[in-house]
């Protein structure tokens, strides 16, 4: 099995070229359903969700053509039967995308409960109450969501809570129904807003995304573009936090600045000095500063991002003081700290909060990535620590971050990825 090499305490110097964001790329591959003619996707990070995303796609019958590096061709008027693959939706969250589109266009769709990190019960009762209200009924066998309508309707949308997924599957089912569709209490996360531009250039006629109410009239066809996916700002916030740790000088380019305003504050109050430009930013710290303890509470856009708070997290371990960290929007997002403690870190746990203590120094250690952000913040840890760190489970951090061993390496990073031979495997074949 493949696993991260990483030797510690070198900062880390140069420019990074941040990919596509990895949210708005899986929810906008599968809204290529809903397009009645080809299009083509540019910035379309290389990464394993994306590439299952593309399996699924041509599985179902559609065409899909990498054209050039971050490039695809899709042409989904191949797809007949509204079924995704069993196994290939177990193993991501965003599957459950699908269901919006295939109803969209079908008015029927058969989808596998989603997989993805084990970040607690992540149910999809608000997406299905989404579907109720614009027409659609329900039911589930064997693992398998079933949902279909005679037609879609606009209708009224108001989620219990704010959620990602939900208000992009009511856009979804929302773009093709007949009518007015009003969603309230809406998720506004830049993802959501570039889903929302990538199908009003289609022809769609959607209003108000990124803010808490979106209204959707629906249209009948979509035509065919070339759009370009916007910058990831969770790739470009742990590129931000790897500088800071290793105490680097970075410029990370390829970004929208604004949509980094709550990472960026955060990493001032810890002390660090963050210079922006119109498409990117600079992080540095000088090899004797001395990191400040703060507290830290995720909360939906455009509050603290909880896909930040593990890599956050890591860097708080090296501060002076106590820092308090809550995050109550999933229940298994501190599993990374028992990983962090092998490295030395000083974490307690109660419940939706982490209770940091400051340490001089992390120590490299055999550790695994438990989810995909848990995995960047190994990564962060590895670089910052004395020694060397082996990661496992590595496939989780390759979900989200396009060739983060080699954009370390350019950065003067020792991290490369090495195969390690599964031992329990040749004691059962030997």
């Amino acid at each position: 099995m493949d696993k991260y090499v990483i030797e510690g305490g070198k900062p880390l110097k140069g420019e990074v070229v941040i990919s596509g964001a990895k949210n708005a790329a899986v929810a906008i591959v599968a809204a290529t359903i809903l397009c009645d003619e080809p299009c083509v996707l540019e910035n379309v990070p290389e990464i394993s969700d994306i590439s299952i995303c593309l399996k699924i796609l041509r599985e179902m019958g559609a065409t899909v053509q990498i054209k050039g590096k971050n490039t695809v061709f899709f042409d989904t008027s191949g797809i007949i039967n509204p079924v995704v693959p069993y196994d290939l939706a177990r193993s991501m969250r965003a599957s459950s995308y699908f269901l919006g589109t295939l109803l969209g266009r079908f008015h029927e769709a058969y989808v596998p409960m989603p997989g993805g990190c084990d970040l607690g019960d992540r149910p999809i009762d608000q997406h299905l109450k989404a579907f109720k209200s614009l027409g659609a009924s329900d039911d589930m066998h064997a693992g398998i969501v079933h949902v279909q309508c005679e037609e879609l309707y606009g209708g009224q949308v108001y989620f219990d809570f704010i959620t990602v997924g939900a208000t992009i599957n009511a856009i979804f089912a929302g773009v093709k129904a007949k009518g007015l569709t009003v969603i309230e209490n809406a998720a506004k996360e830049p993802h959501i807003v570039d889903l929302a531009n990538f199908l009003n250039s289609m022809g769609a006629d959607i209003r108000g995304a990124g803010t808490d109410v979106i209204k959707i009239r629906g249209v009948s066809r979509l035509k065919g573009i070339t759009y370009a996916i916007i910058p990831d700002q969770i790739e470009a916030g742990t590129y931000m936090v790897m500088a800071a740790a290793t105490k680097g000088d970075v410029l990370v380019k390829n970004v929208i600045p604004k949509h980094l305003e709550s990472i960026t504050a955060k990493l001032r109050k810890i002390g660090v000095t963050v210079e922006e430009f119109d498409e990117s930013v600079r992080v540095c710290v000088k090899p004797d500063a001395q990191f400040i303890k703060t507290s830290v509470k995720t909360m939906p856009h455009p509050g603290f991002p909880t896909d930040m708070q593990p890599q956050l997290s890591t860097l708080l371990t090296l501060a002076d003081g106590t820092s308090i960290v809550t995050d109550d929007i999933f229940e298994n997002r501190f599993r990374y700290v028992a990983e962090l403690r092998r490295m030395g870190a000083d974490i307690s746990v109660d419940g939706k909060v982490a209770i940091i203590q400051g340490v001089g120094k992390l120590t490299g250690a055999p550790v695994r990535a438990t989810d995909l952000r848990a995995g960047a913040a190994m990564v962060i840890a590895g670089l910052a620590a004395e020694g060397e760190t082996v990661i496992d489970d590595i496939f989780h951090i390759e979900r989200g971050y396009e060739n983060i061993d080699s954009k370390v390496r350019a950065l003067g990073g020792n991290m490369i990825r090495k195969y390690f031979p599964d031992i329990n495997a040749q004691a059962i074949t030997g």
